[in-house]
């Protein structure tokens, strides 16, 4: 079984930083792309940002310039820092994973559990 666990999620002040991490564990042979959607009450899911598994990165407009996205490979983990917050970030945050379980095998879609973020004075 994989898992995908967030954590860093919480409180933020407006103008100030989160940082979120998701460390995927189990039944893995590779992780392809890896990134963070979020889910606003009322609104639709949206992708934050993404990353190769070469470091090729994708940022939603709304995000940046302020949200940088990182991996470790050897630890099996994607990142997320959040800095100047502002009350649009309120979300919950959710990690994603394409991996495979096998060598040349089929690939399939992971994902965290989410984390609340919430950005308010």
């Amino acid at each position: 079984q994989v898992q995908l666990v967030e954590s860093g999620g919480g409180l933020g002040q407006p103008g100030g930083s989160l940082e979120l991490s998701c460390t995927a564990s189990g039944r893995i042979f590779s992780l392809e792309d890896m990134g963070w959607y979020r889910q606003a009450p009322g609104k639709q899911r949206e992708l934050v940002a993404s990353i190769s598994t070469r470091g090729r990165t994708k940022y939603d407009d709304s995000v940046k310039g302020r949200f940088t996205i990182s991996r470790d490979n050897a630890k099996n983990t994607v990142s997320l820092q959040m800095n100047r917050l502002d009350a649009e970030d309120t979300a919950i945050y959710y990690c994603y994973a394409d991996y495979t379980t096998q060598s040349m095998g089929v690939t399939f879609l992971g994902w965290g559990q989410g984390t609340q973020v919430t950005v308010s004075s």
